[in-house]
């Protein structure tokens, strides 16, 4: 239960009811992600704790986990296609349906968005209730709920991507291979488009020429960043800033090709200054991404993961007890000393476990 900066408590409390239109799930697998250690280190921006949520409804001290699977224990009044048993991954957004951007398939930009786990009791439980608009139903799929927790985050490196509008003439440029760089680095590479990853630790490097990078550059070695960054696969066409740092975004608008794209992924916490004389003179365009729009993106998330299960055991190789949540999880991250680029945690277990691939 979050309660504020470096205010992480485990409490009982009681078990969540499903409401009209929901899911009651015992959660198989949670992970977490930059919003949440940011979360525990500075004041809450996304968590409603001083002041009700306008469209969740929710106040106070609240359960994190927005990247999560498990099995459907009960159906709230009113939902339609799936059953007690079915495993099912969550997007975890809520979006209403009904107003312009909904209408357009722009769910993520819903009039009334909030998200599970962010606004509302999330998934670091044993228990949680979801919409079931926001649930896939995994049924029929032979996958994991450690591999279907990793369907959220794919799906917001799958919606990047989409807005970046990549294609596979493309030659592409990830700027920080962690946590969301290293999904974005699979979902661009399977789209057949040439990828490089640039990052300060060999490790992650390492990870991303697994998960596809054609060609990587070690940015602790300095030097001309933009020419390194050329020689290794090209002249960038489409560049993923993952890094929310200023330095790297006014990189990744000088190396953009000229009539190239910028997509940025890294929430800049800061005004930045671009040099947009380079911009307008090289018909450059810089794009914004939010989320995932759910029926668009989640689906060929899941395809993603499912596509090629063992990288997995590189990018997230142990899973978690959930009273591990500090120590292994939110402290490192913060810190900048996590020793996996995605940190997973199952509420059944007692002792770290390896990730699951495969059914037993």
């Amino acid at each position: 239960m979050y309660h504020g900066p470096d205010e992480v408590r485990f409490e009982d409390v009681p078990e969540p009811v499903a409401g009209p239109g929901e899911l009651l799930i015992e959660v198989g697998t949670v992970g977490i992600c930059g919003s949440d250690a940011g979360e525990f280190v500075h004041e809450p921006h996304f968590f409603p704790i001083d002041q009700a949520h306008p469209f969740s409804g929710h106040q106070g001290p609240t359960i994190p986990g927005h990247e999560f699977s498990g099995r459907v224990t009960a159906l709230g009044d009113g939902v339609e296609g799936f059953h007690v048993g079915d495993l099912v991954a969550s997007g975890a957004g809520v979006s209403c349906g009904a107003c312009d951007q909904c209408r357009r398939g722009r769910t993520n930009m819903c009039r009334s968005y909030w998200t599970v786990g962010l606004h509302a009791h999330g998934a670091m439980a044993e228990m949680v209730k979801a919409p079931a608009s926001c649930c896939f139903n995994l049924r029929d799929r032979a996958i994991t709920t450690d591999l279907a927790a990793l369907a959220q985050p794919m799906a917001i490196a799958v919606h990047a991507s989409r807005r970046g509008r990549i294609g596979p003439d493309d030659v592409v440029l990830i700027i920080g291979a962690g946590g969301i760089g290293s999904f974005l680095t699979f979902a661009t590479a399977a789209t057949g488009a040439t990828v490089a990853a640039m990052d300060l630790d060999p490790a992650k490097l390492a990870i991303a020429a697994e998960l596809g990078a054609a060609a990587t550059v070690d940015a602790s070695r300095g030097g001309d960043l933009a020419e390194r960054l050329t020689a290794a696969a090209g002249p960038p066409t489409l560049v993923f800033e993952c890094t929310a740092t200023p330095g790297c975004l006014k990189l990744a608008v000088e190396t953009v090709a000229d009539n190239g794209r910028v997509v940025v992924v890294g929430h800049q916490p800061e005004p930045v200054a671009i040099p947009f004389k380079r911009v307008s003179f090289g018909e450059k365009e810089l794009i914004g991404t939010m989320a995932q729009a759910f029926a668009a993106d989640f689906g060929a998330a899941i395809d993603l993961v499912c596509g090629r299960p063992e990288v997995w055991e590189q990018v997230a190789p142990t899973v978690f007890p959930l009273e591990d949540l500090l120590t292994a999880g939110l402290i490192p991250m913060a810190e900048r000393r996590a020793t996996q680029i995605k940190t997973l945690f199952d509420p059944s277990l007692d002792e770290p476990r390896p990730l699951r691939i495969h059914h037993p």
